[in-house]
């Protein structure tokens, strides 16, 4: 941007500063003078962001973590303003998809939930006459992403979760139904969904055209389908806990019509893989760590299933030679690969998820990059999962009751041997330690007063109470 003084000549001590704020990383400036001398007296630069503050902590005996979490949290950070932002350079705008992560970042690590609450509430006033949210909100040009609409409804039982407002929560109901009517009208015949209008975005997978999942003729997509069964369960939850009885039984025969047509229309027993259509022609990690995520897949089938989608793209996952081509997972989506692999028993593999991030620290990158090159934006929140992850999966704190009101802690080590993590939330800091040893693991847990639990290791649970509990474990 050129000075607006440029052209005066004879002034002393003018200063320029531009009328809002810029990202960037490197500072390239320019200067022409005619017959009279310029001098540069000084450069200043504020750090602007919406005002988080970290209160969550992971230390590790791996150095090669520390610098995730710390772009991590740089990126969520820059990637919040007056609202939740997809890029802090391009568009700045509030996305559905990318908002999800960002308050689950926000949730755990900053304790905080002011910005998504207003990033729920905007979805939820986002929504168009046929009853489904927009993409973006708030934004002067109207632009739908269905399969968004359907990640909303995961954002409200989110906080929910997280949170425990339930006077929140139950002011978001009438737009739950309202989004899951519009899918339900969309339902085939044969349970799975239908054509999409608009922009059913699911990943930035490779051969995904605009990141759109392939379908048949009329829809059939079992990605959607299985995105559609995600927002069903949250929805039969809200409803049983605030809501209508009616509406739960609804929710459970729409969702079991869905979960039939996905495994009799889309399993292929040949490969062990679940297809993208009916046609079985196209495959996808998405569909399948949907499919393990949400027990589509039989509990006995999905450590495999899992193997063999990682085999694709993960080093040291096996073979992938008799598989299928199949579209990769981007940094995003690999969000819900973590949650599919905890889900799977496979926790403790969570920390060889890491290389794509691994391998953005090593090109020097200081903020996540929004996917694999060439990528557009370098500093993308919703690439900052780990983050989440490290406190949830790694360190295994998470609320097992609305609120935290019980919590449950069921650690996934990996390789590590020491790990100190806090993770604050309403009802005061948690704190764990933990060291391995030859024979096990010692750990302690601290909980805030009148907060109890459970501690889960290879299948034993064992009670937590409020204060601090030392465990040794085998």
């Amino acid at each position: 941007m050129q000075p607006v003084f440029s052209q005066i000549r004879g002034f002393a001590a003018r200063s320029f500063m531009p009328l809002g704020w810029r990202t960037w990383r490197y500072l390239q400036i320019g200067i022409a003078t005619a017959d009279q001398p310029l001098r540069f007296e000084r450069l200043r630069s504020w750090f602007t962001a919406y005002p988080f503050e970290e209160r969550a902590r992971f230390e590790s005996d791996d150095p090669s973590l520390k610098p995730i979490w710390e772009i991590g949290w740089r990126t969520a950070r820059l990637d919040a303003h007056d609202t939740y932002m997809d890029t802090p350079y391009w568009e700045r705008m509030q996305y559905i998809g990318n908002t999800r992560i960002q308050a689950l970042i926000s949730y755990t690590v900053a304790n905080d939930d002011r910005l998504a609450r207003q990033a729920i509430e905007a979805f939820d006033h986002s929504r168009v006459a046929e009853g489904i949210t927009r993409s973006r909100y708030p934004s002067s040009v109207t632009q739908i992403i269905p399969t968004f609409s359907l990640l909303w409804v995961g954002m409200v039982h989110d906080f929910w979760l997280y949170r425990g407002d339930e006077n929140f929560v139950k002011a978001r109901i009438a737009g739950t139904r309202t989004v899951l009517d519009w899918f339900l009208g969309r339902q085939r015949q044969d349970g799975l969904i239908g054509d999409l209008p608009w922009w059913p975005f699911v990943d930035w997978g490779k051969d995904f055209a605009f990141g759109m999942p392939p379908q048949d003729a009329n829809g059939g997509s079992s990605i959607i389908t299985l995105q559609f069964v995600e927002a069903l369960r949250y929805a039969e939850t809200l409803e049983a806990r605030f809501g209508d009885p009616a509406r739960t039984r609804l929710y459970r025969e729409a969702e079991a019509r869905a979960v039939s047509a996905v495994r009799e229309l889309c399993w292929n027993e040949a490969s062990g893989l679940l297809a993208d259509t009916p046609a079985r022609k196209h495959y996808s990690q998405h569909a399948n760590i949907l499919g393990v995520w949400l027990d589509v897949i039989p509990r006995e089938r999905q450590q495999e299933v899992l193997t063999k989608i990682l085999s694709a793209s993960d080093q040291g996952s096996g073979s992938s030679a008799s598989l299928p081509e199949m579209t990769k997972a981007t940094y995003y989506f690999r969000f819900y690969l973590a949650r599919a692999l905890e889900h799977a028993g496979m926790g403790g593999r969570y920390l060889d998820l890491l290389k794509p991030w691994r391998d953005m620290v090593a090109l020097g990158l200081t903020t996540w990059a929004e996917q694999p090159e060439p990528a557009r934006s370098d500093s993308h929140a919703w690439s900052a999962h780990p983050n989440f992850d490290f406190l949830t999966i790694v360190a295994g704190v998470r609320p097992k009751e609305p609120g935290y009101s019980v919590v449950r802690v069921e650690p996934h080590l990996g390789k590590l041997g020491h790990v100190i993590c806090s993770v604050p939330t309403p009802k005061g800091t948690i704190d764990v330690k933990y060291d391995s040893t030859p024979s096990g693991m010692n750990a302690e847990v601290s909980l805030p007063s009148g907060v109890t639990g459970e501690f889960v290791w290879k299948g034993r649970t064992i009670s937590l109470h409020p204060g601090h509990q030392g465990l040794s474990l085998q």
